[in-house]
């Protein structure tokens, strides 16, 4: 035995509102889907960069209290040098300045991203109402 449920009159004034989805609308829908992953996965490395900035930066601080004669190990690639204290600070210095650039990379490109999502909701939900759901 099948039961229906009753519509509530909110429900019942959009089954009539609703709109036929074209191509372009569903093209339109799957941008949206690509570009909002993208955009996760770009937040996502973009987090990872700044935590790795801060890392780095805390290192550089601890290491101006070691003394300059000291040698302190420093990862290249997948091994370990023992390098003097100055040396080490340059290399840290250098790779917070390429983290530095990545990280405004990145930046730049999740605006690009937001810019072109908030587009396509304009686009969407001008075309659905409330109809479409683009909430994540």
């Amino acid at each position: 035995m099948l039961s229906r449920r009753m519509l509530s009159r909110e429900e019942e004034e959009s089954v009539g509102d609703e709109k036929e989805v074209r191509k372009v609308d569903q093209e339109r829908i799957n941008r949206f889907s690509r570009i909002h992953s993208r955009h996760k996965a770009v937040e996502q490395e973009l987090n990872a960069k700044q935590k790795e900035k801060e890392d780095l930066e805390e290192i550089s601080t601890e290491l101006e209290l070691a003394d300059e004669d000291d040698k302190v190990p420093y990862k290249i690639g997948d091994t370990f040098f023992t390098l003097p204290v100055p040396e080490v600070q340059e290399h840290l210095s250098s790779s917070v300045e390429k983290i530095d650039t990545q990280v405004s990379k990145l930046e730049e490109r999740l605006g690009e991203l937001s810019e072109e999502m908030s587009d396509l909701k304009e686009a969407l939900y001008g075309r659905f109402g409330r109809s479409i759901n683009l909430e994540a």
